[in-house]
């Protein structure tokens, strides 16, 4: 009956011990982060994440109307959305002839075949690429074309993928 006792006890301790350490070990204050891109604030660490974006409009010498517009309307976009990201460097963008050979590693580099929209994102040193091709669908109206492409670069600063 005592070393039932006696190891009643030790549970009660060895528990006592593990719950004071699990409380210990999670936080009850706030944790600031620091973003590493803008030197702001953060409240959680995800929108910390050093985040920048490369937007290209591939093209090649010549042009039809199309693909100069899907260019300057995406020019539009980020200068008129975005002109503090452009400014720090968090986004670059340019129109990149995919015909001269002082371009080849970069259209290489993004698989850019022919006039075509770019998004490169660099999440924490990761690199993803994707082409936008909704964006021909929407050349024809102005606002249109800058909401939904606005919307898809917001939603790639904050780490959003699909």
């Amino acid at each position: 009956m005592a070393q039932i006792d006696m190891r009643n006890s030790w549970i009660a301790i060895f528990s006592v011990f593990t719950i004071s350490l699990a409380l210990g070990c999670t936080s009850t204050g706030n944790t600031d982060f620091t973003d590493s891109a803008t030197g702001s604030m953060c409240a959680i660490e995800q929108d910390c994440q050093d985040i920048r974006l490369e937007i290209y409009h591939f093209h090649g010498t010549q042009q039809c109307y199309s693909c100069i517009r899907v260019g300057e309307l995406a020019e539009q976009t980020v200068n008129t959305y975005f002109s503090d990201e452009l400014e720090s460097g968090r986004i670059v963008f340019r129109h990149v002839n995919g015909e001269l050979p002082e371009n080849r590693d970069l259209v290489i580099n993004y698989g850019a075949t022919g006039s075509s929209l770019w998004i490169g994102t660099y999440i924490d040193g990761e690199f993803y690429k994707e082409e936008n091709t909704r964006v021909w669908y929407k050349i024809n109206n102005e606002q249109d074309f800058l909401n939904y492409l606005k919307s898809v670069l917001e939603k790639r600063l904050a780490g959003e993928l699909t």
